[in-house]
């Protein structure tokens, strides 16, 4: 950069290098979100290799997507401190690592600690940076940015897919996994990618003030490494120390709590249909591959929506009310599930995929985005690994239910049902809540314009007496001790 340009505090770019980053957040969020779900295809000889059931088998997956939503909370407080970059590298160096050490796994716990808890955590170590350095890149095309970010994971799996059945037909399972350690070790590559926005204002040393240099230094803190004082850390306590780098603030903020109750509740039946779609769709009898073709359908449907979606939400009829068309787009993917059990033939169930990607894909890209609308960038970090550790729990008891309700009844319509009602329900309730947030903003807004207009009125009148009892005394030896409170809370808060 220009040293003109070194003093002065960076913004988002809306493109430039932001067009690499998002790329490098294309990758790491589509194996982050599709690569549990690749991992389907070597169950059935993991579950002959070591003779367990396949329940026991699954868990392999079910533990992988606990992880990576459950860290999400040590994610954002590394990023806080470390900086996307070096998170997401180490991350995926854990992933390789995991999957590397899996294809020599001799049990079934052994491959719950390899490839659920070691690769899940990396993939965590992925998502969340990835989804944080584009808020930071991006503002009048954020939508369209996290739209194509997020369309990672559907463009994954579809490449994942082959290319695992293509590997296990040719390696097995364990050559297979020690491939796919190495393709995850891009995510490396990726995080390469991820250069902090501030970072170059740290490196050209331009005459300012002493208070540029603290807002430039707290600019600087913002996007990168963050350098904590011993004088500083020394009173604080255990729980002030957390809440530095995890702001638990949020829970008092009405709109992030109203995000939070509804995804909670959307998760619930928010992954179940992708996972029982072939099963049920071999349960009517249909062949493999056709009930294959299935999720084929919704992943390409998928690919193309969440784009679109993108598009859409940054429009100037969109973007003022994004809460509005996420609620919407989670009411449209239950309604989606509650018609299910009516697509009795194939053709019925490829419309059904069909819908069924679509309104995927609209609330997969709105996901962050409205979050980030609610929270703002400044936030974001430690409201993204609030969220993520409360809907772990969901995502993990979501699958299991419906697999209950299915054995239990003997058969697959309750369980669509069950998903259907409980997101509609999600939508309904985050469509109403979130029409009483904006009524109450614009309520405050409205009464805090109005304190600030009458003193206007009531000062005018007494306005050069004040100005001369100002001139007077600013200068008095009584106001010392006041100015120097005031000048060290503004270095505190600076720092």
């Amino acid at each position: 950069p220009a040293p003109a340009e070194a003093g002065r505090a960076p913004g988002p770019p809306d493109g430039g290098w932001g067009w690499m980053v998002l790329l490098g957040a294309f990758l790491s969020i589509g194996f982050a979100y599709a690569f549990p779900k690749g991992l389907a295809i070597f169950f059935k000889e993991i579950q002959g290799f070591f003779g367990t059931s396949y329940s026991e088998v699954a868990w392999v997956s079910s533990i992988m997507l606990a992880t990576t939503y459950g860290a999400g909370p040590i994610s954002s407080i590394l990023v806080n401190r470390y900086g996307s970059r070096p998170v997401v590298m180490f991350g995926g160096l854990l992933c390789g690592v995991g999957m590397i050490s899996a294809a020599f796994c001799t049990s079934i716990l052994q491959l719950y600690i390899c490839v659920g808890f070691i690769t899940g955590f990396g993939l965590a170590l992925n998502l969340q940076p990835s989804v944080i350095i584009i808020g930071k890149y991006f503002l009048k095309r954020r939508p369209i940015a996290n739209g194509l970010a997020m369309a990672g994971s559907p463009v994954m799996l579809c490449t994942l897919a082959p290319l695992n059945q293509f590997l296990f037909e040719n390696f097995g399972w364990r050559g297979s996994f020690l491939i796919l350690g190495a393709i995850l070790l891009n995510c490396c590559v990726a995080g390469a990618l991820f250069r902090p926005i501030g970072a170059h204002t740290a490196l050209v040393k331009t005459p300012v003030t002493e208070e540029g240099k603290d807002a430039l230094k707290g600019k600087i803190t913002e996007d990168g490494p963050t350098e904590n004082k011993p004088e500083e850390e020394g009173g604080k306590d255990c729980f002030e120390k957390i809440n530095q780098y995890l702001d638990f603030s949020l829970f008092k903020h009405r709109g992030f709590l109203i995000y939070l109750i509804g995804n909670v509740l959307m998760f619930l039946g928010f992954f179940a249909p992708i996972v029982f779609l072939a099963p049920y769709a071999k349960h009517t009898g249909i062949d493999e591959y056709s009930a294959a073709f299935l999720l084929s359908i919704l992943a390409v449907v998928d690919m193309v929506a969440r784009p679109t979606t993108g598009i859409i939400a940054n429009s100037k009829w969109v973007r003022p009310r994004i809460q509005y068309f996420f609620s919407f787009a989670i009411a449209f993917n239950g309604a989606c599930h509650l018609l299910c059990p009516l697509a009795s033939s194939y053709s019925g169930l490829v419309v059904y995929s069909s819908f069924f990607g679509l309104a995927f894909g609209m609330v997969c890209a709105m996901l962050f985005e409205t979050l980030m609308d609610l929270v703002g960038a400044a936030r974001f970090t430690s409201a993204v690994g609030l969220v993520t550790i409360a809907e772990c729990c969901t995502i993990l008891l979501g699958p299991p239910i419906g697999g209950i309700l299915i054995d239990t009844f003997g058969d697959y319509k309750y369980m669509f049902i069950k998903c259907g009602a409980v997101m509609v329900l999600a939508g309904t309730f985050l469509f109403i809540m979130n029409y009483y947030n904006y009524r109450m903003l614009a309520k405050e807004e409205k009464e805090r314009k109005t304190k600030e207009e009458d003193p206007k009125s009531v000062r005018t009148e007494d306005e050069s007496k004040k100005n001369w009892n100002k001139d007077s005394t600013q200068d008095g030896p009584e106001l010392e001790p006041l100015r120097e409170k005031g000048e060290g809370v503004k270095k505190e808060m600076n720092g």
